[in-house]
């Protein structure tokens, strides 16, 4: 059983609060015996606790902002990867250097990556059309540059600029 994101941030949060609360109090101790380790431990809490309540929510944005756009970019990298070994061996450079095994397990591969559900709206736009001019074969001025256009979604998505859009239509898997 997986705990949520927040749970996790809010439960080591607690846990440092705690930390530090303690080490108020020895530090109290060390200088006004027992009544400084209540007034060290008091200090430290409040200012603490004041610093949880005003800003809670900026570490779980940011953990799962940082979470989400690292993982959307593996996957577009991986699919455009997949998408750029299937254009090679629809268009060889020589014309026995690709059978036909091989070149239907690289189509299976890419469509296959192409398909995932975490993949960012864009991104999946431009591997479909990418490959629909693979899978003509005719055309190889069109596959390239559909394979282009899917470059330009991932390098996008690396910058995070196709993320904000997409937020609604991938998932985390």
């Amino acid at each position: 059983m997986t705990t949520p994101l927040s749970t996790r941030v809010y439960v080591m949060t607690i846990a440092v609060l705690v930390c530090v609360v303690g080490s108020g109090a020895c530090l109290g101790f060390l200088g006004a015996d027992w009544a400084g380790a209540v007034v060290g431990a008091g200090a430290v809490g409040l200012g603490a606790g004041f610093g949880m309540l005003v800003r809670p929510r900026p570490a779980v944005t940011s953990v799962r902002a940082v979470r989400g756009d690292g993982y959307a970019e593996e996957i577009a990298d991986v699919v455009l990867l997949s998408i750029a070994t299937y254009e090679a061996a629809v268009f060889p450079l020589a014309s026995d250097g690709v059978s036909d095994e091989e070149q239907d397990a690289r189509r299976t591969v890419a469509y296959r990556l192409s398909a995932y559900d975490g993949l960012p709206r864009s991104v999946r736009v431009s591997a479909a059309a990418a490959l629909e001019a693979l899978g003509d074969g005719a055309d190889a001025e069109r596959a390239r540059a559909a394979v282009k256009e899917l470059s330009l979604a991932v390098h996008e998505c690396r910058n995070g600029r196709s993320l904000q859009g997409d937020a609604s239509d991938s998932s985390s898997g």
